[in-house]
């Protein structure tokens, strides 16, 4: 079959017609993407959520994708907002859902990758008609804890040395105490340019100049000071329905062991008795499948996302709703 012919079947609601095509363009598509958001990770993501929803809607599971705050057709501002505004957004899409003739309101539930598994079990918590929940390389730690547990990570699988290991720890921390400190951004960004001249020398200050400005203004915004001091077990001590927690072993940024141990030990003191947690073998944050899991790695992959994980979720779904054949 041409494409043509493939693309008019398509627009016919031929999934399948579908399925082979962002197969066949799947590397041209995060191209495109990474063109559109400047940012290779974004673009990957874009390209895998829309081969997951495309496999979950051919196993008879619906799927609304919506895009970010400020991107697309969504008004507002990532930056400027917080993972509790994500989940504002997200219980407003789940009454979008309930007003869906073809949506059954006692079977909606939500995936959530990465930050969309803390965003996830928040709207569980608070919302009953949320019947189960799957969480993506979610957070089991605050954010100042992954994120020195991914500091070390990804610098090692890059080569970095001990020393370079202790540098950057004691960077870290000597940042989070400045965002944690100090309220006002202006004080706080002049404290953070302070503390990470220290670190630096004149050269490196010359060839980082954009770099460390783009680092300070995203480590300023209210998304960031928010995420880092974040918990996510409170929230899921309070989640009473369904959970699949899936991680893969490889995951530098969201480490599996840490972050699925907690999110068990949490759910499960909770009294929470319907969780499934599923680590897969060789798989990146991004649920490739891959050598190392660095993020330097990810564009390089020509897999979107493991089969594994495509089935791992879609059967744990089908098993915990009722479908109309």
């Amino acid at each position: 079959m041409d494409d043509s012919s493939a693309i008019q079947k398509c627009l016919a609601g031929d999934w399948e017609s579908f399925r082979r095509l962002v197969e066949k363009y799947q590397g041209r598509a995060v191209g495109h993407a990474l063109a559109i958001v400047g940012n290779r990770e974004d673009a990957l993501d874009a390209v895998q959520v829309l081969v997951l929803a495309d496999y979950l809607t051919r196993q008879g599971i619906a799927v609304l994708r919506v895009d970010d705050r400020g991107v697309g057709g969504s008004t507002g501002s990532t930056p400027n907002s917080t993972t509790e505004n994500f989940a504002v957004d997200v219980m407003a899409g789940i009454e979008f859902l309930k007003t869906h003739r073809e949506i059954d309101p006692k079977q909606i539930g939500l995936i959530g990758h990465s930050e969309g598994g803390l965003v996830a079990p928040m709207v569980a918590a608070q919302n009953g008609d949320v019947a189960f929940i799957v969480l993506m390389a979610g957070a089991g730690l605050t954010g100042e804890e992954i994120l020195y547990k991914q500091g070390v990570m990804i610098m090692k699988a890059n080569g970095a040395s001990a020393g370079q290991l202790a540098k950057q720890r004691a960077t870290q921390e000597s940042m989070f105490k400045i965002l944690k400190e100090e309220k006002d951004p202006a004080a706080a960004e002049k404290r953070l340019r302070e503390e990470l001249s220290k670190s630096l020398t004149e050269e490196e200050k010359k060839k980082s100049e954009q770099t460390i400005a783009a680092h300070i203004k995203l480590a300023n915004t209210p998304w960031f000071r928010y995420y880092l001091t974040l918990d996510p077990r409170p929230a899921l001590r309070k989640v009473k329905c369904p959970v699949l927690a899936l991680n893969g072993e490889n995951d530098l940024q969201v480490p599996a062991n840490e972050n699925l141990r907690e999110i068990e030990a949490a759910l499960k003191a909770g009294g929470n008795n319907d969780v499934t947690i599923a680590r897969l073998l060789k798989l990146n944050h991004l649920f490739q499948t891959s050598e190392t899991g660095s993020p330097n790695e990810y564009i390089k992959i020509d897999e979107t996302i493991a089969p594994v994980a495509l089935r791992t979720i879609g059967d744990w779904i089908l098993k915990r709703t009722t479908t109309q054949r």
